[in-house]
């Protein structure tokens, strides 16, 4: 595991998180509480797992709870979707089909990661060495024809930010 370097210069080793997605409902749920942290706007999310793990559902879930109109595609043959709203710029990578390391450059995919917005990217493993360190990784594993177990993995301070707000009670649950 690599270290987490946090302001102030402080180092600490990624911060990981594990959740059981028992069915689309619970997906939609963890997908609506992520779009709920406004830190989520500014962040690279790399989704992994093998096909049919549930990478691009949750995305699509992601997208809506943030305000996405329309269809949802899976970027598999363009490589990458853009989504416009009026305060957010979001880009849905799909680098499954990626092979040739030119292809980031003639795309200007090194513009996108460098501007404001959120980056999500499926199949990151198929860029390595072109992206950059993701803020956030989500492991889709399927345990179970329904269930699924997401491993959230911080690799930023901006990460470790996400993944301790997740932990917060949402204020409507919070104590008096």
């Amino acid at each position: 595991m690599t270290a987490v370097e946090l302001p102030h210069g402080a180092v600490h080793l990624p911060i990981v998180k594990n959740l059981l997605l028992c069915d689309e409902a619970a997906t939609e749920g963890f997908a609506r509480a992520l779009a709920a942290l406004p830190e989520v706007r500014q962040t690279y999310i790399e989704l992994q797992g093998d096909l049919g793990a549930g990478k691009t559902t949750l995305v699509r879930h992601l997208l809506r709870a943030l305000g996405v109109q329309g269809r949802i595609k899976s970027p598999t043959y363009a490589v990458v979707e853009p989504y416009e709203l009026p305060d957010l710029n979001i880009w849905h990578f799909d680098f499954y089909r990626f092979s040739d390391p030119r292809e980031w450059a003639d795309a200007g995919f090194r513009d996108i990661f460098a501007s404001p917005g959120l980056k999500l990217a499926e199949w990151p493993e198929k860029a390595a060495g072109c992206t950059p360190l993701a803020d956030l990784v989500i492991q889709l594993e399927v345990p179970d024809d329904e269930i699924r177990q997401a491993t959230l993995t911080a690799q930023t301070g901006l990460g470790v930010d996400l993944l301790r707000r997740l932990d917060e009670p949402a204020p409507s649950e919070a104590k008096t």
